[in-house]
């Protein structure tokens, strides 16, 4: 869609217009005059968790007890992956809920690497999430510091060309570990290319969908995908901390060892036997007791993102990020903004990354300001970026135009001069 006009008034029409406008009132909005633009890091609380998690603490934990575990809870690892494989194109049996993203990770990075002994090379890129790079770095210290760890570079830092990414995997590489989509500059790989590229070296693929799921379409199973791995606290909105997912091609499961070896990994854990026997299938992936309370706080987020169906999502997730950019071109880039994310839709997911010298302080300024001027939250991310996360299921269009032309507001009247550049422990 080409937009002509700066208008408030297109944002009213598009948001008439919005098939998904319903799913707005599922989530919890007490304070109207905050724009909220951080859904790609912490997703909104919807309503029904509110409600089931009272029914989860009272009933199921204070009345049901250590019963609830056959009621319900020993299934919900698998129960809930059955419901992720829905929203990434997998079979409901190669998906597990269960630890942290960085653990699941460690798990699926260091399984691909026994796998391919012989080979001795880890391919990621220059963007990939420093947690993911801490893990791989582990891993090789670990093996002895045997592993060279290869980065893909990127000639503008904000894209990854093809061409590197070919000339940088080998018959060397063991394992090639990407971010399906930036977390800093929302770059989106070809998935389909990628993997393509792996499999043809004889190497295997880890794909991080922390900033995918729940806003852009994803098809493992087409893509021939080996492993992944993902956040659930989100796009998928499942609260702080949430249990995060892997994904693990269904013919690996019993050819992958994995290297956690915990009582719910294996074959019989109230059995309690001393020598460890894998379970069957993806629940070899398992370590220990479960989160439950976490756990069954995501389910109703899942369960919207399924009722709203990805394709529409990403379809007002493209118009919603094309609009902000449109805005970001006639109102920021003449007061020394730069967008730092793909102009091009279909290599960027649902945020976009705006940087300007004074990207800290214009960020606490957002969110800061007292009354009467609307708050925005976003977040800062080093050195200079400023990201603008846009949830399709509870962004509006409205929002999306208020909040850029209060970011105008901000920097065209130095408002952002009355903030210091002293960081808080979370930026």
């Amino acid at each position: 869609m080409q937009f002509k006009s700066t208008d408030i008034g297109i944002a009213h029409k598009l948001d008439k217009q919005d098939e998904l406008a319903p799913f707005r009132n599922e989530f919890v909005i007490n304070e109207p005059d905050v724009i909220y633009l951080n859904g790609n890091s912490l997703g909104r609380l919807p309503k029904h968790t509110v409600d089931l998690m009272q029914n989860v603490i009272k009933h199921e934990w204070g009345e049901r007890l250590v019963r609830s575990w056959n009621e319900e809870w020993i299934n919900l690892p698998t129960q809930l992956g059955a419901k992720i494989a829905k929203l990434i194109g997998a079979r409901h049996d190669e998906v597990l809920v269960t630890d942290a993203t960085s653990i699941n990770l460690f798990k699926c990075a260091l399984a691909a690497l026994h796998a391919r002994k012989d080979r001795l090379k880890i391919v990621s890129d220059i963007f990939n999430f420093p947690s993911d790079m801490y893990i791989l770095q582990g891993i090789i210290d670990l093996l002895g510091k045997r592993h060279q760890l290869e980065l893909i570079p990127s000639a503008d830092n904000t894209t990854i060309a093809s061409s590197d990414i070919a000339s940088t995997i080998d018959n060397k590489t063991a394992l090639v570990c990407l971010t399906h989509v930036a977390f800093k500059s929302s770059f989106m790989y070809d998935m389909v290319s990628v993997t393509e590229m792996a499999h043809k070296a004889g190497a295997l693929m880890l794909w991080d969908l922390s900033h995918s799921v729940g806003a852009v379409p994803v098809d493992l199973n087409s893509c021939n995908v080996d492993l992944a791995v993902g956040s659930t606290y989100k796009y998928l909105n499942g609260g702080p901390g949430a249990p995060a997912f892997l994904y693990v091609r269904r013919e690996l499961q019993e050819k992958l060892n994995q290297p956690i070896r915990g009582w719910f990994g294996s074959k019989e854990p109230f059995a309690f036997e001393k020598k460890f026997t894998p379970a069957s299938g993806i629940s070899r992936f398992k370590i220990g007791t479960p989160p439950i309370l976490s756990m069954k706080a995501l389910e109703p987020a899942i369960d919207l993102i399924i009722k709203a169906k990805m394709e529409r999502l990403r379809a007002k997730s493209i118009l919603q990020t094309e609009y902000l950019i449109y805005l970001a071109k006639q109102w920021l880039i003449p007061l020394d903004f730069t967008i730092k994310s793909p102009l091009k839709p279909e290599s960027r997911g649902s945020h976009v990354s705006l940087s300007h010298p004074e990207a800290y302080r214009i960020n606490r300024a957002l969110i800061d300001s007292p009354p009467p001027a609307i708050k925005v939250i976003t977040d800062f991310r080093e050195p200079d970026n400023i990201r603008l996360g846009v949830a399709p299921i509870y962004t509006t269009f409205t929002e999306i135009y208020k909040a850029l032309n209060r970011m105008k507001t901000v920097v065209e009247e130095k408002i952002y001069k009355q903030y210091s550049t002293d960081k808080p422990a979370v930026t």
